[in-house]
């Protein structure tokens, strides 16, 4: 691990610090940046995006899809904490807390807004990150590639429907052609591009250029999240020292959230008798979420500076420390786990 990545929650604290910072001493220029938009997609933003997801795609092959039929069930546990429990339990909690819990403290539309930036949030499982989490937990490499690789294709069939669905719900009207546009920008067209320079490079043959592209192609893409945090927090700045209380009303429901699901996939790993290696990247990609994603819809949908942008902005603000603190509890509990279920690795 590099230093960017072993240190990454102090970096995304850092440049959480930078964006309110610059948000609040120079509003017009981050006023600038937030009317280059096109379609309700900001330009700067979406640029940031692509540079952050393009080298997670790269690395996603395709041909491992084929392994997937060896060991189904650690990728069958992945799909289903994906996409039958997680979106419908963020939407529960989203609705309940910001319905019921905190309804005297949050007017209606904004509350609107908070439930449906945690549904975002819900309905877009991790991709980029989730090779970071995997290597931190020693997680099997090339399962984790069929896990996100299988995911990705279902995102993109099942992303659109489920938050329509779920948003609808919510009582919010949701522009179809907004929401698949985004769909499109954020996930088919880099899954494309990152496929298509992989298929070039692997047909010369040399797969030293492959790992030397991968390896060039890494600090961008940490640099592209951290800009992008910055961005994010610039946008929202004056309402994050306007409205502290906000941030840790939304915060609270995706902690629930996030260690709920946690548990819920790390339990039935255990009870499947998964080893340790596929187990614990299966509970990381169930657990974490495609924020990146999650932003973007968010923006494209209800605005730079909506409570839904917001609510996802703070999902970027809780999920780092928090995965850190699950990928040290999976690494302690790898002997408990082992013994469990009679796996060594």
């Amino acid at each position: 691990m590099g230093i960017f990545e072993r240190y990454l929650t102090l970096w995304v604290a850092l440049s959480i610090v930078v964006g309110v910072g610059l948000g609040n001493l120079t509003p017009e220029l981050f006023g600038t940046i937030a009317r280059l938009e096109f379609a309700h997609v900001n330009l700067v933003v979406a640029v940031l995006i692509w540079v952050m997801i393009y080298p997670m795609m790269v690395q996603i092959d395709f041909s491992a899809i084929k392994e997937v039929g060896k060991r189904p069930k650690g990728l069958a546990l992945t799909l289903i904490i994906n996409w039958l429990i997680k979106p419908f339990t963020m939407a529960a909690l989203g609705w309940l807390f910001f319905r019921v819990f905190f309804a005297d403290w949050v007017d209606p539309q904004s509350a609107g807004e908070y439930i449906a930036g945690m549904i975002l949030l819900g309905v877009a499982p991790c991709t980029a990150m989730v090779f970071v989490w995997s290597q931190l937990t020693r997680g099997d490499p090339n399962y984790t590639l069929v896990q996100v690789s299988v995911n990705d294709i279902v995102m993109i069939f099942a992303f659109a429907p489920i938050a329509a669905f779920l948003l609808g719900v919510s009582d919010i009207q949701v522009p179809w052609e907004t929401l698949l546009l985004s769909v499109v920008l954020y996930v088919v067209l880099p899954l494309a591009a990152g496929v298509w320079t992989r298929h070039r490079l692997e047909r010369t043959g040399d797969g030293a250029r492959l790992n030397h592209l991968l390896q060039l192609l890494k600090p961008w893409s940490i640099l592209g999240l951290l800009a992008t945090v910055v961005l994010l927090f610039g946008f929202q700045a004056e309402t994050i020292l306007a409205q502290p209380q906000t941030i840790g009303l939304i915060a609270i429901p995706l902690l629930i959230q996030t260690y709920g699901i946690f548990i819920i996939a790390y339990a039935a790993a255990w009870w499947l008798r998964l080893p340790h290696n596929v187990a614990a990247p299966a509970c990381m990609i169930g657990t974490s979420n495609f924020f990146e994603l999650a932003v973007a819809v968010a923006i494209s949908l209800f605005g730079l500076h909506s409570g839904a942008a917001l609510a996802t902005v703070v999902g970027v603000l809780v999920e780092v420390p928090v995965m850190l603190s699950l990928v040290y509890f999976v690494n302690k509990t790898r002997p408990w786990y082992a013994r469990q279920t009679g796996h060594a690795h």
